[in-house]
């Protein structure tokens, strides 16, 4: 088996699956999954373009699960409990899992940004909770859920 990645053929998704409005400043990111074209199980890879204006997520954080965010391209805004940043190309950025920082980019410019994006993959053993809006992703949950606990329901999601 090839080792080389194929990259415009690796598995690509567009947009975010958040629920409405929350999806949408995240719609026009492309993300192509490299680290599931490798195989890989234990960290995940993706290579993000962020079109001008477009979020890479809502912000959040992980409680289990690391990340870090390598800027090849453009300019984007790295946004926290601190602050905003910015960050171009060569910039990296750190979360460590559990620390209720919630981040997120903005790419604030006329151009596209492209990010490398590296993390733990522990589905089913991380809550995600994003600080700023009514939406948290519990441990071992199915789905985005309201912070009162009430689950999103179908029609709250773009076809």
């Amino acid at each position: 088996m090839a080792k080389k990645i194929d990259i415009p053929n690796a598995p690509f998704v567009t947009g975010a699956r958040y629920p409405m409005p929350y999806d949408a400043p995240c719609a026009p990111r492309k993300r192509w999954r490299l680290g599931d074209a490798a195989g890989l199980t234990q960290f995940g890879v993706n290579l993000m373009r962020l079109p001008a204006g477009a979020w890479s997520s809502q912000r959040h954080w992980h409680s289990a699960e690391d990340e870090l965010v390598y800027v090849l391209e453009g300019v984007v805004v790295l946004v926290t409990d601190d602050g905003e940043e910015p960050m171009g190309p060569g910039d990296a950025a750190g979360f460590k899992a559990g620390d209720a920082d919630g981040h997120h980019f903005q790419n604030r410019s006329d151009c596209e940004a492209v990010l490398l994006e590296i993390g733990t993959r522990s589905r089913g053993e991380s809550a995600v909770d994003y600080p700023d809006i009514d939406l948290v992703f519990p441990k071992g949950a199915k789905g985005f859920q309201h912070r009162d606990g009430r689950p999103y329901a179908k029609e709250d999601y773009r076809d």
